[in-house]
């Protein structure tokens, strides 16, 4: 029986993984470490939170004391590390935090499992999960491969990148057996809604403003969040320590064509004359450091680990909408209270 840590398993991403290894392995225990900040919520879980192989625990990976003794009390086999500080437009305006979950976080977990695993290591993994941002930004044309030289530009992407590069330190130092992996922009249901899709359902069903950045010629490569749960799960078993693995859609789209194709979808949905929400988009000041084109080449996934995106994107795009048209109170429940004030401050007078 193996013990599996996932940490920030109530976030958008993490909830899917938490959910494919509950149901997939009933002989694993899964414990999901979460500290239950904005973004994380247990109600992404509501249909395995009673499985007898589930676990919650409410934590801080930015308390060394705290994890350390939970490596000590429980013995994890393994580690699957996506908590973290993930939003850009927060990263720019408070960097801090981001250094000390992203980067504080994640060395804090790498000691306790180096600690609690050092006399054998066998059987044993640490996955660091990561994004395509730490690559910087490309052209017009090339992708990110996993030899691309890392070169972010935000702090949130600089707070990813250092903890990639303790991560591998601890694998060439200490012998610790790690595996990363980065990936381009999710979507799907269950993401909180300071993210494109998830907050343009919700201020289109509103009425309200769309805030796009700059020109909207911005380039994001977009994979189905449950693609990407599998693919993790392939790289968890099958990928040897040490290795690198780039994810990718396949899925290149201009943000102001991703919004349109939204907004198609939404007016056909809601029953409004089609084109009808075009009139929300507003225009607003570009963030700074903002990267032209994301793009993952994920050649190595696919040929050593058989792994390839399932979902198309028209097909993952009509799943994402019907699904927060069809869950508002889930959507109501994330959008209050501290969200609001975050938005206003974010992108009410711009």
């Amino acid at each position: 029986m193996k013990k599996i840590l996932i940490t920030g398993g109530a976030g958008f991403i993490g909830s899917h993984v938490v959910r494919l290894f509950v149901n997939k392995y009933p002989d694993y225990e899964i414990y999901n470490l979460d500290k239950l900040t904005y973004a994380g919520n247990l109600e992404n879980l509501t249909d395995v939170d009673s499985m007898p192989n589930y676990h919650f625990i409410k934590g801080d990976i930015e308390d060394q004391e705290f994890v350390q003794k939970l490596f000590e009390e429980y013995q994890f086999d393994g580690v699957i590390h996506l908590a973290a500080e993930s939003h850009v437009d927060r990263s720019i305006t408070d960097p801090m935090s981001f250094i000390h979950t992203n980067v504080l976080g994640t060395v804090h977990l790498l000691n306790a499992a180096k600690n609690i695993w050092q006399g054998s290591f066998e059987g044993k993994k640490f996955y660091q999960i990561s994004t395509d941002e730490v690559y910087g930004a490309l052209g017009d044309t090339g992708s990110f491969t996993e030899t691309t030289p890392y070169n972010p530009h935000s702090p949130y992407s600089a707070a990813k990148a250092s903890a990639d590069h303790f991560v591998r330190a601890y694998h060439d130092t200490y012998g610790l057996p790690t595996v990363i992996s980065n990936c381009s922009n999710n979507y799907g249901p269950n993401q909180f809604p300071e993210k494109l899709i998830p907050l343009f359902i919700h201020n289109i069903k509103n009425n309200k403003p769309l805030p796009v950045y700059g020109k909207g010629i911005n380039v994001r490569d977009w994979l189905y969040v449950e693609d990407h749960a599998e693919a993790i799960d392939l790289i968890f078993h099958k990928a040897q320590p040490g290795s690198t693995y780039n994810i990718g859609g396949n899925n290149e789209w201009r943000n102001i064509d991703l919004i349109k194709k939204l907004i198609e979808i939404m007016d056909r949905k809601l029953g409004r004359p089609e084109g009808a929400s075009l009139s929300l988009i507003t225009y607003v000041a570009d963030r700074a450091g903002h990267d032209l084109r994301y793009a993952i080449d994920p050649t190595k996934i696919k040929n050593e680990l058989g792994w390839s995106p399932k979902v198309k994107f028209d097909e993952g795009f009509e799943k994402t909408v019907d699904w927060y048209l069809s869950h508002e109170e889930w959507l109501e429940h994330v959008t209050s209270g501290a969200y609001v004030e975050y938005y206003r401050k974010m992108y009410e007078g711009r």
